[in-house]
C-alpha cells in the first residue's frame, strides 16, 4: 500500500512544540511527511525534523527578491515531488505553498487558520490575501468555532471546505516537570524564591492581549500582597510602548519581563496564578495558554475569547472576568489567593476540562482529512 505523501510548508517558525508533537505522532506507515521551512535557517524545528528522519528544506527568505525566488523554487520542486497534500501553515506559506501547489495542480490543497480579526482591525491589506487563500484552497482548518464564524460570516468562505481541528497537546509535558528544570529557570531569570504569589502573564504585548488591564489590576494587588511578583513572557510586539510606559511607574524589582523562553512546561510552574485577557471575544483564533495553564495546574483569570468560550465556565475550571476590566482581574486574583478551597477546585477542574485537546485527537483528524 502506497503512503499519502504530505508536505508541510511553515512559514517564520523557529520552534513548535505543535509541529514536533504531529511530527512524532502521525503514523509513518500511512504517511510520508516532507517540511519546507520558509525564513530564517537553522531552526530548531529542523533540527527536530532532522532527528525525527523527516525530510526537511529550509528557504532563507530577507525581502520581496528572495520571495519571488522561493515561490519559484518551491514551484519547481512541487513539479519533482508531485505530493498528494499540501498543508500550509502561517501567512508567507500561505502566499506561497498554497499558491504554489495550486499553481502546480496538488489534488489537496489545505491551509490552517491561524489567527482571527487581525486583518479587519489592524491590517485590512490582508484581507485580499484571505480571499485568495479561501478560494484557491480545497480544504480550510479551523482551529476554533470563532475561527470557523469568521471564515463563514465574515470572509464569506465556503463552509463545506472548512474543518474544526483544534489545537492538541502532549498533556503530560506540561504536568510531569522536574524540579531542576524549574531551578534553572529560577536561576537565569534571577527570580526571589520568596516571592508569593507569582503572577503569570504569556502574551505578546499587543493591544488586544488585554495586558493593559493587568498592569494596573497587579499594581493594586501588590499593595494588598507586598511579595508578590509579576512575570511578563512574550516581552515584544506593536504595543510595547505603551507597555513599557506603564511599567515604568512599577516599583523596582516587582516584575520581570522574558522575550522567550523555549521550556514551556517549566515556565508555568513558576506561577501561582495565570492571567490572560484578550479584549473581545474574537480576539483569539485559538489561546493556546488556556488549555496549557490549566494543564500545568495553575488557577487561571481568563476573559472569554478564542477557544475559551468553548470550554471555560467560571468558577468551575477558572475566574471569568469581564472584557477590559481591570478591577475584576484585581479581586479574581484576591480570590484565588484568599480562598484555598476555590484556588484548589479551579486547579482539579482546570486539568480536567485540560484533557478535552488531546495531540492524539488532533493528529487522528489530520490523518483522516489528509486520505478523506
Amino acid at each position: 500500500m502506497s503512503k499519502t505523501k504530505v508536505l508541510y510548508v511553515v512559514s517564520d517558525i523557529d520552534k513548535s512544540l505543535n509541529f514536533e508533537w504531529t511530527i512524532d505522532g502521525i503514523d509513518k506507515n500511512r504517511f510520508e511527511l516532507i517540511f519546507f521551512l520558509i525564513g530564517k535557517k537553522n531552526s530548531k524545528l529542523a533540527l527536530h525534523l532532522n532527528g525525527a528522519g523527516v525530510k526537511v528544506t529550509e528557504f532563507s527568505v530577507s525581502g520581496q527578491v528572495s520571495r519571488v525566488v522561493c515561490f519559484f523554487k518551491i514551484t519547481f520542486r512541487l513539479f519533482i515531488i508531485r505530493p498528494d497534500v499540501v498543508h500550509t501553515h502561517l501567512h508567507l506559506a500561505n502566499v506561497i505553498g498554497l499558491s504554489a501547489s495550486w499553481l502546480t495542480g496538488v489534488p489537496k490543497r489545505i491551509f490552517t487558520r491561524h489567527y482571527a480579526m487581525v486583518h479587519y482591525n489592524e491590517y485590512p491589506g490582508g484581507l485580499k490575501w484571505d480571499k485568495l487563500f479561501n478560494r484557491i484552497a480545497t480544504h480550510i482548518v479551523a482551529i476554533s468555532e470563532n475561527v470557523k464564524n469568521i471564515l463563514i460570516n465574515k470572509d464569506g468562505a465556503d463552509p463545506l471546505k472548512i474543518r474544526l481541528v483544534h489545537h492538541g497537546f502532549d498533556l503530560p509535558y506540561f504536568q510531569n516537570v522536574e524540579l531542576q528544570r524549574i531551578r534553572a529557570l529560577i536561576e537565569k531569570y534571577e527570580l526571589n524564591v520568596h516571592s508569593f504569589p507569582v503572577v503569570g502573564v504569556i502574551s505578546r504585548y499587543l493591544k488586544l492581549k488585554g495586558i493593559q488591564y493587568v498592569l494596573p489590576a497587579f499594581k493594586k494587588f501588590k499593595k494588598k500582597y507586598p511579595e508578590a511578583h509579576l512575570i511578563l513572557v512574550n516581552t515584544h510586539g506593536n504595543y510595547s510602548a505603551a507597555i513599557k510606559t506603564m511599567l515604568e511607574e512599577f516599583e523596582y524589582g516587582s516584575f520581570t519581563e522574558i522575550l522567550f523562553e523555549y521550556d514551556l512546561a517549566a515556565l508555568y510552574k513558576l506561577f501561582d496564578i495565570f492571567v490572560h485577557v484578550p479584549v473581545d471575544a474574537q480576539s483569539e483564533a485559538f489561546g493556546q495558554t488556556y488549555v496549557e495553564a490549566l494543564t500545568s495546574g495553575v488557577p487561571s483569570v481568563f476573559t472569554l475569547s478564542g477557544v475559551a468560550p468553548e470550554f471555560i465556565v467560571h468558577e468551575q475550571n477558572a475566574l471569568v472576568v469581564p472584557f477590559e476590566d481591570a478591577d475584576s482581574i484585581y479581586q479574581s486574583l484576591v480570590r484565588i489567593v484568599s480562598d484555598d478551597d476555590l484556588k484548589n477546585q479551579l486547579i482539579a477542574n482546570g486539568k480536567k476540562s485540560a484533557t478535552l485537546f488531546p495531540v492524539g485527537k488532533m493528529i487522528s483528524q489530520l490523518e483522516q482529512l489528509y486520505e478523506s
